[in-house]
């Protein structure tokens, strides 16, 4: 991927963004002579892994300590090196000394921290000042009390022991866990200092300072008319000891610096103590709408006047968009889009790093996700942290925000938990326009706490267009989404996508059997005594897997009847520090490595989702490459969304491919030759639509190393990364795919090693020697608060040596860390046209009769996948028969028959008395579609004329709860019982 190219893309946006950053911070200077600063708190820190008594008081000498700018776990080197189960834990302490302004006397003074982990007591000046202990959400702490004109000392007493317990209640957290939830402890996410006049818009944390803050949102919209009221509110205070009399104005800036709408609110006076709130709305026109892609934000600056003069100011960042989740689809903008994306884990972590990246790598990665065709990121099992809920908003990818939890609905003080947690997540996100949906839990829960979710989101957000839902619910009256872990499900009441699927892992090293270092598809030691084939695949398996987990979804997209699937989400995108079931001590199951390196899965997804239903950019890739012996033979993938494909090596037609999972396109047996294998498309008429292509590359020759930066370059803050590139290349320059060279890397410079990821020992972690996978690896170096020349030289034996230059320069005085990166507007506003064609229309069932449990056949066609009509285990009443609603010449019937990934029924059907199937239901994970004999008729019959057959068709391992995640019911079926959770009926399109 040429992401120079992609960078020079934004340029121009980033020229904008750089400037509408000047002014905004000439603006925010500007208050905060004012009476305001929120200020950029992550630098001049130093941590001490252990527990040194003394280390909260202010003259405790800490000058042997470590130098460090936050964000910073202080276990970072175990990222990637450890199995997450081992991941340490343990006390350690971070203290920081800060000078405030002499104007800050008498004045309102707040520390806000995005999280620790796990927990954390907080001095200042040696008196503490507050507890957290969530390990999951930010925390704000009011120092003013207790801080002084002049020096000021922090100090942070963290604690990530696996085992912490609540200190109130001696309760566990439920999502400490050793499976998903990677230990990067201590301090490893940013921190700010605010500096407020006595009369000021709160804080949105509600733990510890029960404050709201602001709350801005869209009402009305006008999609076709680019218009919209926009609302603003904020919680505010007057800690003065006399009454205030203030103005409430709201300013909307947008993407040009251009102020686009200026209004103002009632004036209001607020009694000494008092929190009151302010608001203010106006109709606004010729708005850029936030979609899918195209992460258009304004800045909302909110005010406090007295006597004409500012005295508070709060700039929000955000966007405006239209949400509707009805119909079984989810519409953005007017556009029903159907989900797909990735689960990832929140952590969302790189070697040697975890998860305290700098902001533009957030964006590096969370926009590959965008890249690859996903439109949705569904964090795992605990909320995001605000960065990336804010590099979300910036490329324009969807989120599901979970709040804390593992794999089980739970009571107690552990539900309080959850629902604080929520909660707090809520107030503190609710102005992130890429979150659409609240997830209550990795499992199902009860209807009484999907009401008390419901209950916190009307109180603090009922107006953000965000649906509260959890997993599975698909029974559920409360829900506004759900959706199983695995398999499945359609609705035309709520959406339903999958929380995650296609499970399976593979290094990006193995390409196929055929090349080096020749990984055999499966091969790998057993996890936990059961086989792990599925967990150790190849480029090539992974690759076609993917595409087979997804055809199912594809095929019961909106367009294809009144009961749909809404989509859903591979887990992982990355490869993770976390639960795994492969050879390595981590989980390769993403379509990109540790280092982000695009596996084929990527580009697979790439051909399989560029449109928001139906395909709207036809794409082609080739799986694999095109560099092999000359004995080799094997079969060619191609990828690709046309109807379509057939191949030329070296201009010499192979013929079409043999297709299959709509999207897949098999050539048998193609005898490697060198030179260039090309893939045409074309589409039902014949016109060519898309091409990919792949060469022979020569012997490795030379070294090739890329940096990439932040948009804005390289900060000398000692918290910057620079991501540094090596390719082994043939003599025209081209990337040589099987090459595995060891590559010695030399640094010098203001900068730090950080290195990458291979397979080895230690995973080579910090190593300054590793080699390169299929031709290429990634290192990470991190600048010091020295600017200066940096130097990354690469060396390997028989191979041109090559090095490469970054300049890290000063960041502005106390600009935060994320201060002018561009937002992502690559795909443009949503599109007015309509986002899919209907393919098949449902035939409405009337009524039906059955050979037995008459009481119960309306469960089959309920749209309710939590009932099921069956006959009572015996031939002769095997049989259903459904009354049309109007007489149709039926082509297909969709079923979703219990056990359905383990159960195959031998059935015949009829239309009035003529059959139009008989054989086996074929094994899925959901819904089967039957191709039926068109006849015309009113009443169709499926009958049992056989014992069914059960084996599971389908090797997955799965944690948790076992009856929630695996089970289909097939192991509560006699052999000659018939089960039909959901049918539905189909004519074609007139």
């Amino acid at each position: 991927m040429n992401y120079s190219i992609r960078w020079h893309r934004i340029s121009y946006l980033m020229h904008r963004s750089i400037v509408f950053v000047a002014i905004s911070l000439l603006s925010a200077f500007s208050a905060w002579s004012q009476d305001r600063a929120t200020l950029n708190f992550n630098s001049g820190w130093r941590l001490e892994v252990g527990d040194p008594a003394d280390a909260a008081k202010p003259d405790f000498d800490d000058s042997k300590w470590k130098s460090i700018t936050l964000p910073r776990a202080w276990n970072e080197d175990e990222a990637f090196s450890k199995d997450i189960k081992d991941h340490s834990g343990g006390i350690a302490w971070y203290r920081k000394t800060f000078t405030l302004p002499a104007d800050a006397s008498g004045k309102k003074v707040f520390l806000e921290f995005e999280g620790v982990r796990q927990a954390a007591e907080f001095f200042v000046n040696g008196k503490s000042v507050g507890l957290h202990e969530n390990g999951v959400m930010a925390i704000g702490l009011d120092v003013s009390e207790v801080v002084r004109p002049g020096s000021n000392i922090v100090a942070v007493r963290t604690d990530n022991s696996w085992e912490y317990r609540e200190k109130g209640t001696n309760q566990r957290y439920q999502w400490v866990d050793r499976n998903f939830n990677a230990n990067y402890g201590g301090i490893p996410k940013n921190v700010r200092l605010h500096v407020r006049d006595r009369l000021y818009q709160t804080l949105p944390m509600f733990s510890n300072l029960g404050t709201t803050g602001v709350y801005v949102y869209g009402k009305d919209f006008d999609i076709k008319g680019k218009a919209a009221t926009i609302h603003a509110e904020s919680e505010l205070r007057n800690e003065h000891p006399e009454p205030r009399t203030f103005g409430y104005e709201v300013t909307i800036t947008d993407m040009d610096g251009k102020v686009v709408k200026s209004f103002k609110g009632q004036e209001i006076t607020a009694a000494p103590g008092a929190s009151v709130t302010a608001k203010a709305e106006a109709r606004v026109g010729d708005l850029n709408f936030w979609s899918w892609g195209y992460g258009y934000l304004y800045t909302v600056s909110t005010r406090l006047l007295v006597d004409g003069k500012i005295v508070d100011a709060v700039d929000t960042r955000t966007g405006f968009r239209k949400t509707e989740f009805k119909n079984g689809m989810v519409t953005l903008n007017d556009r029903v889009i159907q989900m797909h994306g990735y689960a990832q884990r929140t952590s969302n972590e790189w070697p040697a790093i975890g998860m305290s990246v700098p902001p533009w790598l957030s964006d590096f990665n969370n926009r590959l996700m965008v890249e690859s065709g996903g439109n949705l990121v569904r964090w795992m099992h605990i909320t995001p942290w605000k960065q990336d809920v804010e590099s979300c908003d910036r490329v324009g990818l969807i989120q599901a925000m979970p709040a804390g939890d593992a794999e089980k609905d739970v009571t107690g003080r552990r539900w309080e938990q959850r629902c604080e947690v929520m909660r707090d997540a809520i107030i503190y996100n609710r102005n992130n326009p890429s979150i659409l949906f609240y997830e209550g839990g990795n499992a199902p829960i009860s209807e009484e706490h999907m009401a008390e979710l419901n209950t916190i989101r009307d109180k603090y957000d009922p107006h953000g267009g965000r649906a509260s839902g959890s997993r599975n619910m698909l029974g559920s009256k409360l829900a506004e989404y759900g959706g199983e872990m695995l398999y499945i499900n359609k609705s035309a009441r709520i959406p339903f996508w999958a929380m995650e699927y296609s499970r399976d892992e593979g290094l990006r090293k193995y390409w196929d059997e055929f090349s080096p270092p020749f990984h055999k598809d499966g091969d790998g030691p057993l996890h936990n005594g059961q086989n792990a084939a599925i967990y150790n695949r190849n480029q090539d398996s992974h690759a076609i897997e993917n595409v087979v987990r997804w055809y199912d979804y594809w095929r019961e997209r909106p367009g294809t009847g009144t009961r749909v699937s809404s989509g859903g989400v591979n887990i992982v995108f990355s490869d993770s520090n976390t639960h795994h079931r492969g050879s390595e001590n981590y989980r390769r199951s993403g379509e990109v490595d540790a280092m982000r390196i695009p596996k084929d899965g990527f580009y697979a997804h790439q051909v399989m989702w560029d449109g928001w239903v139906d395909v709207e950019n036809p794409r082609a890739h080739i799986v694999g490459h095109w560099n092999y012996a000359p004995e080799v033979k094997k079969n060619i993938t191609v990828i690709s969304s046309a109807d379509r494909v057939e191949l030329l090596l070296n201009g010499r037609s192979l013929g079409d491919g043999k297709q299959s999972s709509r999207f897949l396109f098999t050539f048998e047996n193609i005898a490697w030759q060198p030179g260039t294998l090309r893939a045409n498309g074309f589409d039902t008429a014949g016109k060519k639509i898309c091409e990919a292509e792949l060469q022979t590359a020569g012997e490795p020759v030379a070294l090739r190393l890329k940096p990439m930066v932040s948009p804005l370059g390289l900060k000398a803050d000692a918290a910057d990364l620079a991501l540094v590139e090596v390719e082994v290349v043939d003599a025209k320059g081209r990337r040589c795919p099987t090459a595995l060279n060891m590559i010695d890397f030399e640094l010098t410079g203001p900068a730090e090693w950080r290195g990458g990821i291979a397979q080895g020992p230690g995973n080579f972690i910090l190593a300054r020697s590793l080699p390169v996978e299929c031709g290429v690896n990634r290192v990470l170096v991190r600048s010091t608060t020295t600017p200066g020349k940096i130097t990354v030289t690469a060396k390997s034996a028989g191979l041109t040596t090559v090095a490469v230059d970054i300049e890290s320069k000063a960041p502005p005085a106390e600009a935060h860390p994320a201060d002018g990166l561009p937002s992502n507007l690559g795909r443009g506003p949503t599109p007015a046209t309509p986002s899919f064609q209907v393919t098949r229309i449902a035939v409405p069932i009337k009524s039906a009769t059955a050979g037995s449990n008459t009481d119960k056949v309306a469960a089959s066609f309920d749209d309710d996948e939590t009932t099921a009509w069956a006959n009572d285990n015996t031939l002769a009443n095997g049989w259903i028969q459904y009354e049309l609603a109007r007489p149709a010449v039926l082509t297909e019937a969709t079923l979703k028959l219990t056990g359905w990934r383990q159960r195959s029924y031998s059935i015949r059907i009829t239309v009035d008395g003529r059959e139009v199937f008989t054989g086996l239901t074929p094994k899925g994970l959901g819904y089967v579609t039957l191709p039926l004999k068109p006849v015309k008729g009113s009443s169709f019959k499926i009958a049992l004329y056989d014992e069914g057959a059960t084996e599971d068709a389908f090797n997955i391992v799965e944690l948790g709860d076992k009856k929630e995640n695996a089970s289909t019911g097939a192991d509560k079926l006699g052999k000659k019982t018939v089960s039909i959770v959901e049918a539905e009926l189909y004519e074609a399109v007139p």
